[in-house]
């Protein structure tokens, strides 16, 4: 098997990670109510999804 000749530097070895990362999320604001949701998803806050109401939410 092949091995290294030499170590990978920290600096090397963190060029090659960049990209690497976590990617945000992605929301968008409800229709009824303005709070950021996933898309495609029911509101968790309001029951609405694209303007009708889909689910009664019940308060707490």
């Amino acid at each position: 098997m092949p091995v290294p000749k030499r170590r990978t530097s920290k600096t090397r070895k963190a060029k090659r990670r960049t990209h690497q990362r976590a990617a945000m999320p992605t929301t968008v604001g409800c229709d009824n109510c303005g709070n950021n949701i996933k898309p495609h998803q029911v509101c968790k806050h309001c029951g609405f999804y694209k303007s009708k109401k889909v689910v009664d939410i019940k308060e707490k």
